[in-house]
Parts: structure tokens; sequence; C-alpha cells
């Protein structure tokens, strides 16, 4: 890979290793075996707003739309109201979809003897772990589309919240690390 390519994860040296934290309730949290990673990669989703302020943008405009139906209803327009609850429960509901997605990510985690793939989903975590000596990393299809990894009877599928035209190098990139590991794995004498 040049050494001007982009590169989307962080490779560490065994010193600058350290062990991957995870919040309470997100997982094991455990580093690799003999040390933290070696290269990780976290994918997460590009959003505008977080929960909280979309909490507050949707508070704000709740207030301005029953302010002007509310002043409608006073005049006499007694169904102006009635609307204006209607559209702020869809507007709402619309809201809580994007705010329980709003923190989702994949975390991809490298060491000499595991790769540890976990993936947050809306509240939900897939975690899957496999040996980097027998992962298998392709693309789906060769359009642009999710990269599978799998080895062992497992599979998990990768690059949702990277752009369809970085997920080649992505792939190549993780490619690499894993032959850089492979390289640096003592050879048995």
């Amino acid at each position: 890979m040049p050494s001007q390519a982009l590169r989307l994860g962080v490779w560490k040296s065994p010193r600058d290793s350290f062990p991957q934290a995870s919040a309470p309730g997100e997982g094991s949290g455990d580093a690799a075996p003999g040390g933290g990673w070696q290269a990780e990669w976290l994918l997460k989703r590009n959003c505008a707003l977080t929960p909280r302020q979309l909490l507050n943008a949707y508070l704000a405009i709740c207030l301005l739309s029953l302010t002007v139906a509310g002043s409608f209803w006073l005049i006499g327009a007694v169904y102006v109201l009635p609307f204006a609850f209607i559209e702020l429960t869809a507007l709402g509901a619309a809201m809580l979809v994007y705010a329980r997605h709003a923190a989702d990510r994949e975390f991809i985690g490298l060491s000499a003897d595991l790769v540890r793939v976990e993936c947050h989903n809306g509240g939900r975590l897939q975690s899957v772990d496999f040996n980097p000596r027998w992962l298998r990393v392709e693309p789906q299809r060769h359009d642009g589309s999710l990269i599978r990894l799998s080895g062992h009877g497992r599979t998990v599928d990768i690059g949702r919240h990277v752009q369809p035209g970085l997920r080649r190098q992505l792939a190549e990139e993780f490619r690499w690390a894993l032959r850089q590991l492979e390289s640096r794995e003592p050879q048995p004498s």
C-alpha cells in the first residue's frame, strides 16, 4: 500500500499498546492475550446531532409548533391543535429511530493471537473473535459492498459506516496489517 494512502486504522507498536476499554455492558473489553491491540479500527456513523442535541431540537420544535397551534385554537381554528399533535408524534418517532442508531459503530482489534470484531447496532452488541492466521478478508462483491471476515465457520460483515469507495481501501489495509503481524511473529527454530 503506498505511503501516501490514508490510513483508516491505528497501528501501534507493542510498547504503545493498551487494553481496549469498553463501557459497562458493552462486552468483555479484554485486550488480546499477551498485551494490547497492535492495530485497531473504530468505524462510526457520521451523525450531525448527538441524542441530547436532538432532544433539545425536538423540544424547541414542539414549543414553537404548539405555540402557533395554540394561537390558532384561541382564535377559533380548533382543528389545528390536533393535527399539530399528530405531526409532533410522527416527528418524535422519526427522531427516536435516528437517536437509537446515532451511536452505531464497529470496532476491530488486531493482535498476534486474536482479531476481535464488535458491531454495535441499535443498542445491540455482536462480538466475534477470530484467529488471525485463519482469517479471510474479502468483499462480498467488487462493487464497494461490505467486507466479509470469515474463519472457523463464523462470518461477520464490516464497513457499514465507511463510504463504499473506501471499503476496498479498508480491506487492503486490514490485509496489510495481518501480513505485518505475520512477519513480526517469531519463527520456530
